[in-house]
């Protein structure tokens, strides 16, 4: 629930909402609004669907449901996907040659770097 906080937490920056502010909003306390920010506490479905309402996006964006990422050339296939990964594949692409070998075999790379976690 990590990403939970840190999209909460943004999203309450860019509303101009206090944690208290929130909290109030939301029906819960400033210090729950903290700990789930912080990743300490994670709130009820029915509270992160309140939360979701309040800041007005869905509460998928709170699990990383949040960009549809089409293809380069338009063609209409597309995928769902948390910013974090399109960030995370823009800057595997900016190393080409590395990025050549894991489109060739990803699962051979995915397992080699499993391997080194």
């Amino acid at each position: 629930m990590l990403m939970f906080g840190t999209r909460l937490k943004e999203l309450r920056i860019q509303k101009g909402l206090t944690q208290q502010q929130l909290g109030d909003l939301v029906g819960v306390t400033k210090v729950s609004i903290c700990c789930y920010e912080k990743g300490r506490r994670t709130p009820t479905m029915d509270t992160m669907i309140d939360i979701a309402t309040v800041l007005n996006v869905d509460y998928g964006y709170f699990l990383g449901r949040d960009d549809f990422a089409v293809t380069e050339d338009k063609s209409g296939y597309g995928v769902t996907m948390a910013r974090e990964e399109i960030d995370f594949i823009l800057e595997l692409r900016k190393n080409v040659p590395l990025h050549e070998k894991i489109v060739k075999d990803p699962k051979r790379y995915v397992d080699l770097i499993a391997k080194k976690l």
